[in-house]
């Protein structure tokens, strides 16, 4: 599953993450930046007195591999 994560500088210096799981796959630098810019210029987003996405820093594509060890889901599902 490939999720966009987006850094942002909070107002007290800390680094905070933003991971959005439904994201459009081929954005562009200059729309994800201009969107990275609309949050941090909204100051919504505040925990214990900091804006926590006060600037943007930077934004990547990861992609997430599962690898299943054992599911037993469908052997309950059987069952009943």
């Amino acid at each position: 599953m490939k999720t966009l994560n987006l850094t942002f500088k909070g107002s007290l210096g800390k680094k905070h993450l933003l991971k959005l799981a439904y994201a459009k796959q081929d954005l562009s630098e200059a729309v994800v930046r201009q969107a990275m810019q609309e949050i941090a210029q909204t100051h919504m987003f505040n925990s214990k007195d900091e804006d926590i996405y006060a600037e943007p820093l930077s934004a990547k594509y990861v992609d997430t591999v599962s690898t299943v060890i054992f599911n037993d889901s469908k052997k309950d599902k059987a069952a009943a």
